[in-house]
């Protein structure tokens, strides 16, 4: 491995841990983040010539605490607070109580205050947690990087100005703040499941694997919260499909092309009985619960042509009253192509709003609804379209392949 994959994966793997321990110790998510940021940085300059150390994260967590301290010595002039950076640099003080003890969530629910708007919430823990770059959160916020960078300054202003507590809230906060909380959970879990950045692997296992660890903790607060079920049940679905997702050629493997024999039948087995669960809980789903029912139906298909398109198309009906998105709009008309043909798919998809022009699988489902339809020149600039804007390389790639197999 070269030093420049060590700090990438380092970046993956530590970033969340590093900020934590740092905001933590000093109770600025502002400090926390540019410490790390400037270990990190210092990595990519050092790891080249030095080599990498033996144990990459206590390196960039010495590294990053140094550079906090530096920072508090420069821009504090009271005793107190230089004192206290002394004290910090030797001692590791335990973080406050809470039932569950864990870093990356009590910085989770710190970033997801009620005191921050909820759109506000959601990019700053995707940038405190999941280590995301402000480019690859405003993708998935579909927005412009400056808009997204202030959105999240401000945020962090305000949790100092307001001196929001780093901690897991007591049990009767915990309902009111779970839904910040998973919608986070959720869109690290899609950057994971499909990375958006051009120079990452096209699927990121550590932030899967940790959304569903976090998923798991809040389920173990909250064990009668459907949501929390749901969202669990979801992920579990979708990560089960992992091995089969992208080719040893390197492209993006589509689900009616996958081998299901590699899924993981175990994951799908939990996932299957947490839908089962909260179908006989007899309570209206949620926005996770659907989408997890959505996700058992098209695992309990052994082929992709026995899947109950009826079924799928009915749970999208179900989740477009919940949440009347554009892009569950655009997966519902995905659904009914299947169902009543690519004719019908491609009338409801040009009628979408234009706020998906930018989105590349607008693009790409257009693009294979107009090729299924022979309309091949069209096809072919849809597919321009989505190659233009897609990040992920093993999408792109398999984006390439079927345009240039058109006639």
């Amino acid at each position: 491995m070269s030093a420049h994959e060590a700090v990438t994966r380092a970046h993956q793997e530590e970033w969340a841990r590093v900020v934590a321990a740092l905001t933590r110790r000093f109770g600025d998510l502002d400090i926390a983040e540019e410490a790390a940021a400037e270990a990190f940085a210092t990595a990519v300059e050092r790891w080249p010539a030095d080599g990498v150390p033996p144990n990459p994260g206590a390196w960039l967590t010495t590294t990053a605490n140094r550079r906090a301290i530096d920072r508090l010595r420069r821009e504090s002039k009271r005793g107190d607070k230089h004192q206290e950076a002394q004290r910090l640099h030797d001692d590791d003080p335990p973080g406050p109580a809470d039932a569950i003890g864990d870093d990356r969530l009590r910085l989770i629910f710190t970033c997801c205050h009620p005191a921050l708007a909820p759109e506000t919430r959601v990019a700053l823990t995707l940038r405190m947690v999941g280590g995301l770059t402000v480019p690859e959160i405003a993708r998935a916020f579909l927005v412009q990087e400056t808009a997204m960078e202030k959105r999240i300054t401000r945020a962090k202003a305000k949790i100092k100005a307001a001196r929001i507590p780093y901690r897991v809230p007591a049990a009767e906060d915990l309902p009111a703040r779970v839904s910040g909380v998973l919608a986070v959970l959720f869109l690290v879990f899609n950057e994971g499941y499909l990375a958006t950045g051009p120079g990452t692997d096209p699927v990121r296992r550590d932030l899967t694997a940790e959304a569903i660890r976090l998923a798991r903790l809040i389920l173990a607060l909250l064990p009668d919260d459907g949501e929390a079920a749901g969202l669990l049940a979801l992920m579990l679905l979708i990560e089960a499909r992992r091995a089969a997702r992208v080719s040893a050629d390197g492209e993006l493997v589509t689900l009616d092309q996958q081998d299901r024999g590699t899924w993981d039948a175990a994951m799908i087995a939990e996932g299957h009985r947490l839908v089962r669960a909260r179908l006989a809980a007899g309570v209206a789903p949620g926005r996770y619960q659907v989408l997890a029912a959505i996700n058992a139906v098209h695992t309990s298909a052994r082929d992709f042509r026995d899947t109950d398109w009826a079924q799928i198309v009915a749970l999208y009906d179900q989740l477009a009253r919940l949440d009347p998105s554009p892009i569950v709009a655009l997966n519902r008309a995905i659904a009914i192509a299947e169902l009543d043909g690519p004719d019908v798919g491609l009338a409801i998809v040009d009628r979408l709003p234009d706020t998906l022009s930018a989105y590349h699988p607008y693009h790409a489902t257009r693009a294979d609804l107009l090729r299924r339809l022979g309309r091949d020149e069209e096809s072919r600039a849809a597919y321009d379209r989505a190659i233009e804007l897609a990040g992920n390389t093993a999408e792109t790639a398999a984006l390439i392949r079927r345009r240039d197999r058109l006639s």
